[in-house]
């Protein structure tokens, strides 16, 4: 199968960790991966190491805060394939000073807000002209427990005592577009949906007790990916089941 008859998938972050997994197992179904990373060394590392496997994996160099980068990017994959079938906005950071509302630091909160939700939100308008010329396109923006408006209000949730209103509002944020844009692209057939991958051991927390792997913390960006034309659209998906915002 060449490359123009496989999908097309692009993941934001892809050189270590969630989006190296989220790659690696797209690459592993199939598709051409594209591997997002700000720094091109990293970038050309993690295809290599995909290549080992029989991946069609390139890297790209994308910052999802650096509107250049995406505008490069999206003219590689338009002179390359014509079109984009997949875009995992995997990408984020977190921040040391983040915290609760009344003493978070306004600069590190804006820092996070600007890669979490305006970078995402940036590379889905670089891409969208892509993803409508593919003939059945999916959104995944990676979301978390912690942007969901029903586990925060629960007391009794066990991670109900984070209070990072960076991280925790970027993602609630996150989450509200990928409501609106499934709405404005559902009659196209473009499904847009939000993930929650669980507590992954990660770079951005540490991981610690109970912390799942990277490879199974991808499980459910790929499930999402992978969408059958009959799947759900504009919901916030874990990797068991749909859960209420």
């Amino acid at each position: 199968m060449n490359s123009s008859s496989k999908r097309i998938a692009l993941v934001t972050g892809a050189n270590k960790g969630i989006g190296y997994e989220t790659a690696r197992q797209l690459g592993h179904e199939g598709c051409v991966v594209l591997l997002g990373s700000r720094d091109p060394a990293r970038g050309e590392d993690a295809a290599a190491r995909m290549s080992s496997e029989d991946i069609d994996a390139r890297a790209v160099t994308l910052d999802v805060t650096d509107r250049a980068t995406l505008e490069t990017a999206a003219r590689y994959i338009q002179e390359t394939f014509g079109r984009l079938d997949i875009l995992v906005n995997n990408a984020g950071i977190g921040a040391a000073s983040d915290g609760p509302v009344s003493s978070a630091d306004l600069m590190e909160v804006r820092r996070v807000f600007e890669a979490n939700f305006f970078g995402a939100l940036e590379v889905t308008q670089s891409m969208l002209s892509l993803l409508k010329n593919a003939p059945s396109a999916r959104i995944v923006n990676v979301s978390s427990g912690l942007g969901s408006l029903v586990r925060n209000g629960d007391p009794e949730w066990e991670f109900a005592g984070v209070q990072m209103i960076g991280y925790n509002g970027a993602k609630a944020a996150l989450n509200m577009a990928t409501v609106l844009l499934a709405k404005e692209l559902n009659e196209i057939g473009i499904k847009v949906n939000s993930v929650a991958p669980g507590f992954t051991a990660t770079d951005l927390n540490g991981g610690g007790p109970g912390a799942q792997s990277a490879a199974e913390g991808a499980r459910a960006s790929v499930a999402a990916a992978l969408l059958s034309d009959d799947g759900p659209t504009g919901r916030f998906l874990t990797q068991s089941a749909e859960e209420p915002w």
